[in-house]
């Protein structure tokens, strides 16, 4: 793969320099998704010597498999947290004034119904307070003509109105990478497809980490004045090291991906579904139509990328079928699905998963720090709790002070990316940052051109394998981008121009196309599509 200075290190190059100790280490955070990349973003600005290590691929867990939601937190309103409201609302509000493009607003229409709480009233004083902790005023309630007028189509039986609000929607996997971008680029180090083995002690404390290269199976020591697990779902295995308590709950969540054309809204319809009155969203995501979500203990294999279920996929059809029957969908004309495991932390008294309470947890083991729960919306306070919890053992580090910018502003505006249409610049800008120029600027007019109903470019692919640490086809087609989640049969439109893009910049020969494109068709069947069983 290439050398470069201005995407992510090199991959090979940073294993052979950890394999040479020629760094001395502060801190090495266990886990790539976006708790691991916010810890590791505050302790570049810090200065710390910080290592991040994934054992798959950035985002590969929760954080490429979420709901696209960056949040306020409604629902805790309820719980009476007007704190954990409060901290998710001002952290939803930063990231959106920092990354427009990344993070855009998103109107919610929830349907109200007599006789279902919460009414009209209750919902509006809830929406009152949910704006005034927010600091602006959107909320209104839709009567039911104008819902009508605003989804096409929809079954209003049963339905009276429905409080309208905002919240935001992002790609969640870009927005883990664009973070591990801004520490990288502050002095941090980060390498994927690389396991934490073993905790290494020293006089009953941890002293380091046993790595594992997954590519290529070698293993070294490495040392450090602290070790951060943000590993979510995981977090547990490698606490179970140092503590045999084991509080994470994995939960399930699964969604549909339809064709615009299908089922088309401008933004999210939400309601409370017939068969257990959880809250599900329809809203539009990337060109696509998304269903989602369910909320399911997880009793597979984490180790396996979670599947929908076919109970799942009936149960999300149900709401298709029962608000937009007149559209017809069926299992046909679904792209593709996507289905993620929620890192909760279990209680000893809730048996139904979706009363499980969201917040996260830092638990302090022999010196190890454990952090896992908690939402998308709130990595940087989360971030702060771990290193907080880590500063006894690094010593001079300060979590107060200083500034709390998660992304640096761009030294260059939308007038300096090469395309007359802005709105794609600022949303080029929002995921790549300074680089989203230089993107652009050598790319040919073919690569530059919009794929089919996405807003991706076979530039961006190509930026991607050279810059971004691609090490497989899924990565690319999955994380990197989405169009394997956007196209039909996984993008296998796009398999002719990737294979030479990869030829170029990945170096790979046909005969390690022929296995990645085996390799990705069996994921993308398995994990991304319908149930097989």
């Amino acid at each position: 793969m290439n050398s470069n200075h201005i995407g992510f290190p090199n991959r090979e190059a940073l294993w052979q320099s950890l394999q040479q100790g020629e760094q001395d280490w502060d801190l090495v955070v266990v886990g790539g998704g976006i708790i691991g990349a916010g810890i590791l973003r505050e302790a570049a600005r810090r200065n710390l010597k910080v290592l991040l290590v994934e054992q798959r691929d950035y985002a590969w867990g929760t954080s490429s498999r979420s709901s696209k939601m960056v949040h306020g937190g409604l629902r805790y309103i309820s719980h009476g947290d007007i704190k954990l409201t409060r901290d998710s609302l001002r952290e939803r509000e930063r990231l959106l004034l920092e990354a427009p493009g990344l993070i855009e607003r998103m109107g919610y229409h929830f349907t109200l119904r007599k006789g279902q709480f919460p009414g009209r009233i209750p919902f509006a004083m809830v929406l009152w307070l949910y704006d005034m902790l927010a600091g602006i005023r959107n909320h209104r309630y839709f009567d039911k003509a104008s819902l009508a007028r605003h989804y096409r189509g929809i079954n209003l039986s049963g339905v009276t109105g429905a409080m309208y609000y905002t919240d935001t929607v992002t790609d969640d996997a870009r927005l883990v990478l664009r973070v591990l971008q801004e520490a990288i680029a502050a002095g941090a180090a980060a390498i994927n497809y690389t396991r934490a083995q073993s905790l290494i002690k020293h006089q009953g404390q941890v002293a380091g980490v046993v790595l594992q290269n997954v590519e290529s199976g070698a293993q070294l020591e490495l040392r450090c004045k602290a070790v951060i697990n943000a590993t979510g779902a995981w977090a547990d295995r490698l606490r179970n090291e140092v503590n045999p308590e084991r509080r994470i709950r994995p939960l399930r969540g699964s969604h549909l991906v339809l064709p615009k054309e299908k089922l088309q809204v401008s933004d999210s319809l939400s309601l409370l579904h017939p068969e257990d009155k959880r809250p599900v969203f329809i809203f539009p995501w990337e060109g696509t139509t998304v269903v989602g979500t369910t909320d399911l203990d997880h009793q597979d294999d984490i180790d396996q990328e979670a599947s929908i279920s076919t109970r799942e996929l009936n149960y999300l059809l149900r709401v298709v079928h029962e608000m937009f029957p007149d559209n017809q969908i069926t299992e046909d004309d679904i792209i593709s699905t996507w289905s993620g495991v929620r890192p909760v932390i279990g209680s000893d008294t809730s048996t139904d998963p979706s009363r499980e309470r969201r917040d996260h947890a830092v638990w302090v083991d022999n010196g190890l720090v454990t952090v896992s729960g908690g939402k998308l919306t709130t990595f940087r306070l989360i971030a702060l709790d771990a290193l907080a919890a880590a500063a006894p053992a690094l010593g001079s580090v300060s979590v107060q002070g200083g500034s709390d910018v998660i992304f640096q502003s761009p030294a260059i505006g939308v007038e300096r990316i090469n395309t007359a249409d802005k709105q794609w610049a600022q949303r080029l800008l929002g995921r790549y940052g300074n680089h989203a120029g230089t993107l652009l600027e050598h790319a040919s007019d073919e690569e530059r051109r919009l794929i089919g109903p996405t807003e991706f470019c076979l530039a961006e692919c190509r930026w991607a394998a050279r810059h971004e640490s691609v090490q497989h086809l899924d990565d690319l087609l999955l994380r990197r981008t989405r169009l394997g989640s956007l196209l039909p049969n996984g993008a296998e439109s796009l398999f002719a121009a990737l294979e030479k893009i990869c030829a170029e910049e990945l170096h790979w020969d046909a005969a390690r196309w022929r296995a990645e494109e085996t390799r990705y068709r069996e994921i993308w069947r398995r994990h991304y599509y319908l149930p097989t069983a």
